[in-house]
């Protein structure tokens, strides 16, 4: 058994460190991943007949990584969850079983895949199909492994769902939380059960499925909820009208504006290529199916006046868009009723963000930093008082992933082993209103 996990953690190690070399020829998914039918629901029986998380597919398969099997064997689940509009869907998990056996504990991570083209998702990557968007997945398994090693049921949703609804939070909670259902009945056969206590980690665009889904679990999967020993996340998306204001003009990460309004108009039905110009329908276009890879670098400089007709300069004066960015504003969610440890940078100038904007301030190079001080002062004010929270000054939103996972996965451990959760309540430093934003004019 010991060395199984160890060849298993030199082959995870390995392929993730060589994943930032795959050559761009390999970014092209293949014909099978397209036309995998395990994705698709077939039945006859109309999907909204389903409660959800029941299992509507399984299959056992090699788990591989940047296209590689591996010893490991995963699990993968069809099952039946909500979209953001609360349509009945159909959506796909992985699990990996506890190399120990034990069904009693899982982590359930949600993964920073951050794309808007469904070929990218960790179950695909799981499947063995490369591509540029999957490559963050696949670097992902440095953070898997040790879950791994340490006696954990993994369980790894497509957060995004399989038309890749990019930073759309309640459609992340709903298949997270369904995730979870689904990977602990009898149908699953995972050696999970009901009684399965669960912990949910994830960074930055792991972190919005992971405080969606600890806000939401309450109201959405009280069965779940009652289940969590807590959420452990950082670099997170608390107000996205802040966030797009921040990154405005960034060297680097300027790229995500089209990114989330595409995402945003893609999982609420909303046409916002009306409201862009010429050059931002064209980068529009071009971002559609795209990933971070996509974005990130690719617009320097780039700004939401840049997109927009001059007479959307700014954002607020379009009101179907400030509609959809406040149904995505944690500040807006319901307190999560388990304890959490909530990490953030602001250090963002090393990336390439410089904007300091007025009732915002800096972040990460892409987080907000005020935001994030804000949201978990709300949580400590509103009942929750078991929030550990961190704060790196000096780092920025990719190093802080690295000094934020082995925090996470031991604090995680202390909430199974029955430790009494730290506060950081009323150390935690004021932040920014994430009230709801107003239109500025009717549009």
């Amino acid at each position: 058994m010991f060395r199984h996990t160890a060849r298993v953690l030199a082959t995870a190690v390995a392929t993730a460190l060589a994943a930032t070399a795959v050559p761009a020829a390999a970014a092209t998914p293949s014909t099978a991943a397209k036309s995998d039918p395990f994705y698709t629901y077939d039945s006859s029986t109309p999907l909204s007949s389903y409660a959800p998380g029941t299992v509507l597919k399984k299959r056992t398969l090699q788990y591989h990584i940047v296209g590689l099997p591996t010893p490991v064997k995963a699990i993968q689940l069809l099952y039946r969850t909500s979209d953001a509009q609360g349509r009945p869907a159909a959506n796909v998990t992985t699990v990996v079983r506890s190399i120990k056996g034990d069904g009693s504990k899982a982590v359930s991570y949600q993964s920073f895949y951050d794309s808007l083209n469904p070929q990218d998702g960790p179950s695909r990557a799981i499947a063995g199909g490369v591509t540029l968007g999957g490559v963050i997945t696949n670097t992902e398994n440095l953070f898997l492994v040790p879950l791994l090693t340490q006696g954990y049921n993994v369980v790894i949703p497509d957060t995004e769902g399989q038309t890749a609804d990019f930073a759309a939070g309640p459609e992340y909670a709903t298949n997270t939380l369904d995730s979870i259902r689904a990977s602990t009945t009898p149908e699953a056969g995972t050696g999970m059960n009901a009684d399965t206590r669960v912990g949910l980690m994830g960074y930055s665009g792991g972190s919005i499925a992971t405080n969606w889904a600890a806000a939401l679990a309450p109201a959405y999967a009280p069965d779940v909820n009652k289940r969590l020993v807590g959420f452990a996340e950082g670099g997170l998306l608390v107000d996205p009208a802040h966030n797009l204001k921040y990154v405005d003009g960034s060297l680097v990460w300027s790229g995500v504006i089209p990114m989330a309004i595409i995402g945003v108009a893609r999982s609420y039905g909303i046409d916002l290529k009306q409201y862009m110009n010429s050059y931002g329908q064209q980068v529009y276009r071009d971002l559609e199916h795209g990933s971070l890879l996509d974005a990130l670098g690719h617009y320097p400089g780039l700004t939401w006046k840049k997109l927009a007709k001059p007479e959307y300069a700014d954002p607020n004066s379009v009101t179907a868009f400030v509609e959809a960015v406040n149904k995505i504003n944690l500040g807006s969610a319901a307190t999560p009723t388990v304890p959490g440890f909530i990490a953030q940078g602001n250090g963002g100038v090393a990336e390439g963000t410089f904007g300091n904007p007025p009732g915002i301030g800096t972040g990460d190079g892409v987080m907000v930093a005020g935001d994030v001080r804000a949201l978990a002062r709300q949580y400590c004010a509103t009942g929750n008082d078991s929030i550990a929270f961190h704060q790196y000054n000096l780092l920025s939103h990719v190093p802080v992933a690295a000094a934020w996972a082995p925090g996470a996965i031991g604090w995680l451990g202390d909430r199974f082993a029955g430790k009494p959760a730290p506060s950081d309540c009323g150390h935690i430093a004021p932040g920014n209103s994430v009230a709801p934003e107003q239109p500025t004019s009717v549009s």
